[in-house]
């Protein structure tokens, strides 16, 4: 039986206000390739909602980049326990924290948060893929490719649609801090280039686009490998 990782970043869960929309269509795409029989290890990121308590506790008092990852953390736990309930009697009945242990679940959809400061949640999706010797990873944010440079910054950044990882880690900050914002974090991509994970890049709207790559068609993104 197959089993598919997905990081689902924050940013589609909670944009500004819970996104229903988004959640029930992602709800309803991956139940149906359940149907087909496939697995779903699926990691959340924290969002805009870790963004804002992260901003509030830098204003307040003088904190770490340990202290802004537990607030991180504890946020992203809320919105995979949101996840897992939304999917019900399909979802494994509890969050799973730590992917560095051996897995075993029966469910079809496995809900997962972050475990430890120093990375993203995207670390602990690549953790799951190593961990079940999966070759291939969904990374879902807002972003709709990988660019050569801030398409915020630069109006003339240029999207990328395939890279090595030797390539990508050059253009992206070489250690973690926390709140980075970089299409894939730094430690995550240490470890898929050492283990050989390939991982996909994409926005999770519209979700047909996901859609595609889950039923082996063209998609927009960036494939890191």
């Amino acid at each position: 039986m197959e089993t598919i990782i997905i990081s689902l970043g924050g940013s589609l869960i909670i944009p500004d206000q819970i996104d229903t929309e988004f959640l029930k269509s992602f709800k309803d795409l991956i139940l149906s390739h359940v149907a087909k029989g496939k697995k779903f290890i699926i990691v959340c990121g924290g969002g805009k909602i870790a963004r804002k308590y992260q901003e509030v506790a830098k204003q307040l008092s003088k904190v770490s980049d340990e202290d802004l990852d537990w607030i991180g953390i504890a946020s992203l736990k809320l919105n995979a326990e949101l996840l897992r309930v939304i999917f019900g009697e399909k979802a494994h009945p509890k969050v799973v924290d730590n992917f560095s242990i051996s897995l075993s679940f029966n469910k079809p959809v496995l809900v997962g948060s972050a475990y430890e400061p120093g990375h993203s949640s995207d670390y602990d999706a690549i953790l799951a893929a190593k961990n079940l010797g999966a070759k291939k990873l969904i990374n879902l944010s807002n972003i709709d490719y990988v660019y050569d440079s801030d398409p915020k910054k630069n109006p003339n950044a240029k999207k990328i649609e395939q890279i090595s990882w030797a390539e990508y880690r050059k253009i992206i900050p070489k250690e973690w801090i926390s709140g980075l914002n970089s299409p894939f974090d730094p430690t995550a991509s240490e470890i898929a280039e050492k283990e050989g994970i390939q991982v996909i890049i994409m926005n999770g709207k519209p979700i047909d686009n996901l859609a595609k790559c889950l039923n082996g068609e063209k998609f927009f993104g960036t494939i890191i490998k």
